[in-house]
C-alpha cells in the first residue's frame, strides 16, 4: 500500500470522523451551517452518520479490505458533491471552503485507492 494513499485516506477518515461527531451531537456550528444551506436540523444526525460510515469504511480499507475503502471514498465524494451543491444553491459561499476541502480529500482518497489499494 502506498504511503501517500495511507496519509490521504487516514486524514480523510480523521476529519470526517471529527465532523461526524459534530453532526451526531448536533454541535451548534454544524446545525448553523445546515440551516444556512436550507437543511433541516433534524437531518444533521443522519448526515453525521453518513460521514461516520465513510470514515469507518476508509479505515477498513486501510486495514486490508480495499474494496470497502474505495466504496467509502466514492460515497464521501457523492456526499460532498451534494454539500458543495447545497452551498452554491443557497449562495452560502462564505463557508463553502469547508465542504470543498472535504470533497478534495474524498476525491484524492478515491483516486489513490483505485490506483494503489485495489
Amino acid at each position: 500500500m502506498n504511503t501517500l494513499y495511507v496519509a490521504v485516506a487516514g486524514t480523510t477518515a480523521l476529519v470526517n470522523a471529527g465532523m461526524a461527531i459534530g453532526g451526531l451531537t448536533k454541535a451548534g456550528f454544524v446545525v448553523k451551517n445546515a440551516v444556512a444551506v436550507g437543511v433541516s436540523p433534524s437531518w444533521v444526525p443522519l448526515l453525521g452518520s453518513l460521514k461516520a460510515a465513510g470514515a469507518l469504511g476508509l479505515v477498513i480499507g486501510l486495514l486490508g479490505i480495499p474494496v470497502i475503502g474505495t466504496a467509502a471514498a466514492a460515497g464521501l465524494v457523492a456526499f460532498f458533491v451534494g454539500a458543495v451543491g447545497a452551498h452554491v444553491r443557497a449562495r452560502a459561499l462564505y463557508n463553502i471552503a469547508f465542504p470543498a476541502l472535504f470533497l478534495a480529500l474524498a476525491v484524492a482518497s478515491l483516486v489513490l485507492s483505485i490506483q494503489y489499494a485495489t
